[in-house]
């Protein structure tokens, strides 16, 4: 049995023209309900319109601040992106996202701030996600472009694997100030926060020497990477020669050494800037003689 029934209906603020109820019974069963209704909005000028904001030509350009850009910025690319110059912009914002973890060592080895270890936390994924973002487009960029161009490319996927690298080593950093119970000596943070210190103006002049391709930036990262070592060693010396035994220094000693690998992952980035400007390479060559 088919049931057909119209009526007006019934509104508030809203008006209906009709509606259409059809129930099909079987054997004392409703199978299939079926609603159908037209609507007409009756107060239309009432509906809120949506913002719409439009671009401003004069607004000045957004830079990152130090401290935690990275953490509040939007996702690295455009999945559909991979030009030549995409990568390239791709392996220049993972020099900045490198640098801001390390910026906020500071902060987290001083304060044992949980805002700085989130930072630090969200910084090395997005380093892993450019890298792979640059691992997956690099070989279909790198068959549309000429041999200097493809050079360049190359120096792009080498420079994000030493930057993923530096990340993971910084997280190692924070994840082991955030497992401490014990209260860290006054000369141990001030000795992590130098090498931290360092390390981020080293990562700051590598961003700018792949930008500008400044032969200088690439000089100078070697020789700071000197200071990291100096501290590095002489932390090692003072714990390693303390008469008592205190666990808690050896998580200290560990910081020390990621801070001082990231250093050398970042003498890895001005050596592949030294090769990228001058076409030959300065590996496995004395560190005085590349430093000069």
């Amino acid at each position: 049995m088919i049931c057909k029934v119209q009526k007006p209906a019934l509104g508030f603020g809203l008006l209906f023209r009709s509606y259409t109820v059809i129930a099909v019974v079987e054997a004392g069963n409703v199978v299939t309900v079926l609603l159908h209704f037209g609507i007409k909005l009756g107060c239309q000028q009432n509906k809120m319109p949506t913002k719409v904001r439009s671009p401003r030509s004069d607004a000045p350009a957004e830079t990152p601040s130090p401290a935690r850009s990275s953490a509040a910025s939007k996702s690295p690319a455009d999945p559909k992106a991979g030009g030549p110059d995409d990568l390239g912009r791709l392996a220049l914002k993972a020099c900045l996202i490198a640098r801001d973890a390390a910026f906020n060592v500071r902060d987290l080895v001083t304060n044992s701030s949980r805002m700085a270890f989130l930072a630090i936390k969200d910084c090395e994924k997005e380093l892993d996600l450019i890298e792979r973002q640059i691992d997956e487009r690099l070989p279909a960029a790198i068959t549309r472009v000429n041999e200097s161009r493809a050079r360049q490319l190359l120096s792009s996927l080498k420079s994000t694997t030493d930057l993923e690298r530096i990340g993971d080593l910084v997280m190692s950093v924070a994840m082991r100030v955030q497992a401490r119970t014990a209260k860290m000596a006054a000369s141990d943070v001030r000795q992590l926060v130098e090498m931290s210190t360092v390390l981020r103006d080293m990562l700051d002049l590598i961003h700018r020497g792949f930008s500008t391709l400044d032969l200088e930036c690439a000089r100078n990262v070697l020789q700071m990477d000197k200071e990291i070592d100096r501290v590095c060693h002489a932390m090692f010396q003072k714990h390693l020669t303390e008469s008592h035994d205190d666990a808690s220094n050896f998580d200290v000693l560990l910081m020390a050494q990621a801070l001082e690998r990231a250093g050398d992952h970042t003498t890895n980035l001005a050596e592949d800037l030294y090769s990228l400007i001058e076409g030959r390479s300065l590996r496995h060559m004395p560190k005085k003689k590349a430093a000069n």
